[in-house]
């Protein structure tokens, strides 16, 4: 088995290229992204006790670092991908440590900024470095490869929150909550770091590659509807998701640790799935039945709890938040429409791009507003919103033409 996995990886990757030490940085970035993930909603109730309004104003500045990130990548146009991804991940790893500190909300909002900050500034260069080391004829395996790297140290990351926090409960009880968060934010620093020890080779390329630029053009319209309603969408359900979770049904964070590695695990089952689905059946009908299912599963997600008994919709919720899981792994199939629409692989590149920069953008509209609706109008008439936002994608989705165009002189798609 393990000389299948190294011939797999030698058909897939560039001898001497530090594809070997990247893709255990990858691995070890994944461990930390998850145990910050797991951890976060929990810290700000149990730690800072934010209500949603606030919850939802501290996400604005969290997915800031994200709309602004064009404008960063510009400035850094002279550094090598590998040089950008080591300076993200020593943000992150700053962010990370900070967390340690006592502080007021307001510190705690600049700290998790900061580490947004830096995990941002890795997302878009660790495709291109996964690209500079991919054998030609395999950058979609590689890319493959790559994610799932991630995604087993998202898993990961997941479990070993969920297994700190059992363990560390019993032993410390309630009033030991504040040293488990900061055992959580001292293992992400060293995870971090290993993922920044492991980016230094000799053979690591220093080059910067092509940076894609915003692109508007008429024909991506439909596009550009899709990303700006899927944003919306998403940002209600990864802010106020777990929020529903913790507030209304006092999900701890061991338990919140251990569905959020579930959820991983059915993104990296279903990812492979969907993506044969899709060529099956077509991206416009996975666009269109996907938003179907999640309309329905928004309106159970906010009114669960008047429709049901507590225990009843507390199961609802859970297997709602899973579901969401599921169903985020179909966004994959507008990139194909774009792919298939877009006259150049640049042309591509760039259209995705401006796609990241719309959903950042509605995004961060979307979280403040979202916490606005739900404190004086209730949770239920928030995933109405979000109802109402699957419906205007499911619209989008109707109005693609039922045609493929051949993408010229791309690179294969991923």
């Amino acid at each position: 088995m393990t000389n299948w996995i190294r011939a797999a990886f030698f058909r897939t990757f560039k001898p001497k290229s530090a594809a070997a030490p990247f893709f255990v940085s990858m691995i070890f970035w994944g461990v930390g992204m998850g145990c910050f993930a797991s951890a976060l909603n929990n810290y700000l109730v149990d730690i800072h006790g934010i209500n949603q309004l606030q919850r939802g104003l501290l996400e604005f500045f969290r997915e800031l670092p994200g709309l602004l990130l064009v404008v960063a990548l510009a400035l850094l146009h002279r550094m090598s991908d590998w040089r950008i991804f080591r300076l993200g991940t020593i943000i992150a790893m700053v962010g990370a440590i900070a967390l340690c500190v006592p502080s007021n909300l307001f510190m705690a909002t600049v700290v998790i900024m900061i580490w947004s900050t830096g995990e941002h500034l890795t997302m878009p260069v660790r495709q291109a470095i996964t690209m500079q080391v991919a054998q030609d004829g395999r950058l979609g395996s590689a890319l493959g490869m790559i994610s799932s790297a991630m995604h087993a140290g998202l898993v990961a990351g997941n479990l070993i929150v969920a297994a700190l926090f059992m363990v560390g409960l019993r032993l410390l009880s309630d009033a030991g909550r504040a040293t488990l968060y900061n055992i959580v934010w001292v293992v992400i620093f060293c995870l971090v770091a290993i993922a920044l020890a492991c980016s230094f080779s000799r053979y690591a390329p220093h080059v910067p590659s092509r940076r894609p630029r915003l692109l508007f053009r008429r024909k991506f319209s439909l596009f550009y509807g899709l990303e700006l309603f899927y944003g919306a969408r998403k940002q209600v359900f990864f802010t106020f998701g777990p929020f529903v979770l913790i507030k209304m049904y006092g999900v701890h964070t061991s338990e919140m640790a251990l569905l959020m590695g579930v959820s991983a695990v059915i993104n990296m089952v279903a990812s492979p799935l969907v993506g044969k689905l899709t060529d099956k059946v077509g991206y416009r009908a996975v666009m269109f039945y996907d938003t179907v299912i999640l309309f329905f599963v928004c309106l159970l997600y906010g009114y669960a709890g008047d429709w049901f008994s507590y225990r009843t919709a507390f199961w609802v919720v859970r297997v709602n938040f899973l579901l969401d899981a599921l169903i985020s792994t179909t966004s994959m199939a507008t990139n194909i429409y774009v792919r298939d629409i877009a006259a150049s692989h640049d042309e591509m590149t760039s259209t995705l791009s401006t796609g990241i920069s719309i959903n950042h953008f509605i995004s961060i509209m979307a979280a403040p507003l979202g916490g606005w609706i739900w404190l004086n109008w209730g949770v239920g008439t928030l995933f109405a919103f979000s109802a109402a936002m699957a419906i205007a994608n499911s619209v989008c989705a109707m109005l693609i033409p039922l045609r493929r165009q051949p993408l010229e002189n791309a690179a294969p798609a991923v």
